[in-house]
């Protein structure tokens, strides 16, 4: 309850204390927003994709501003799992998160790694967020969420590893058919889906000729790309009402938070609004309850899938 509002939602089997959380890539890999916003008052931490060994990433520069939005090619750097569980994790357990662990891989023997090495985690990690917006080294560098047939393979090697903590397949808007790799998802097995990563963009600097980022393209976020989020979270949500979404994408008012849960959205992910300002999960947080309040709204739970009612 806060200030005559229920915030407790549920994703699946995954309880949370509200529905605002941070999304992955966007907050660091432990407690770096905690000096700006209480982890412990967010729903869940998502971590920054982590991998069964160190990676590198992505030769700079790696963000570019665009109009409508943020173009990034970090290019998944990270510590890989067994750094991150000793070195990172700590700190999100004492500030009292509840956290999210994302994984990504370059071949579903990845996905199965990442997810057994995190079967041991803390019960503070409440769940694994399946990142399939990766090529597959398999398949001729074709991402996962691309297709549904490599999209449920790499779920299922997740959750066959993962110990039983639920795991949530996060999906790519650059498909002709989401409903149909959503599905291949959760037949897989996943517990809930995160909808969506970034869109495909490229940004050149007309002085120089060349592209804007140290990789060439790279994956558009913020603004422009909420409305792609919300008809995504529609669209899947009227082909499995039951099926748990997470809605992420240009997320940065609660106004836009509960857009995301009218469409279907069981809770929503604050990314890359974080940037411009570090305490934006919370601030999205404080304007869904407001509005909830304006809106003689007693339960945030009852706002999912209302736009279909």
């Amino acid at each position: 309850m806060h200030s005559g509002v229920h915030l407790g939602v549920q994703v699946g089997p995954v309880s949370l204390a509200n529905p605002v959380m941070t999304a992955s890539g966007t907050a660091g890999q432990g407690a770096e927003l905690d000096a700006y916003v209480p982890l412990r008052s967010l729903g869940a931490v998502v971590v920054k994709s982590l991998a069964v060994r160190p990676w590198p990433g992505n030769p700079a520069p790696r963000l570019a501003e665009v109009p409508g939005g943020l173009l990034n090619s970090v290019g998944l750097q990270g510590p890989g799992v067994a750094a991150w569980l000793e070195g990172d994790l700590p700190a999100l357990v004492a500030a009292g998160a509840t956290v999210v662990a994302s994984i990504w891989g370059a071949s579903p023997d990845d996905y199965a790694g990442a997810a057994a090495m995190l079967a041991a985690a803390p019960a503070a990690v409440a769940a694994v967020e399946v990142n399939l917006s990766c090529p597959n080294v398999e398949a001729r560098h074709a991402v996962f969420a691309h297709s549904a047939a490599a999209t449920a393979e790499a779920v299922a090697a997740a959750v066959g590893a993962s110990g039983g903590r639920p795991c949530w397949a996060k999906l790519s808007p650059n498909v002709t058919d989401l409903v149909a790799i959503a599905g291949a998802a959760l037949g897989a097995g996943a517990q809930g889906l995160t909808l969506v990563n970034t869109l495909m963009g490229l940004a050149i600097d007309p002085a120089t000729r060349r592209p804007r980022l140290g990789a060439g393209g790279g994956g558009l976020s913020g603004p422009a790309l909420h409305p792609v989020a919300v008809r995504a979270v529609h669209d899947v949500h009227g082909a499995f009402p039951g099926a748990p979404i997470v809605g992420v994408g240009g997320v940065a008012t609660g106004a836009h938070a509960v857009e995301l849960l009218l469409a279907g959205a069981s809770a929503v992910q604050v990314g890359t609004a974080t940037f411009a300002d570090p305490r934006a999960p919370g601030r999205v947080l404080a304007e869904l309850v407001e509005w909830c309040r304006r809106h003689g709204v007693e339960r945030v739970a009852d706002l999912t899938g209302a736009a279909w009612s």
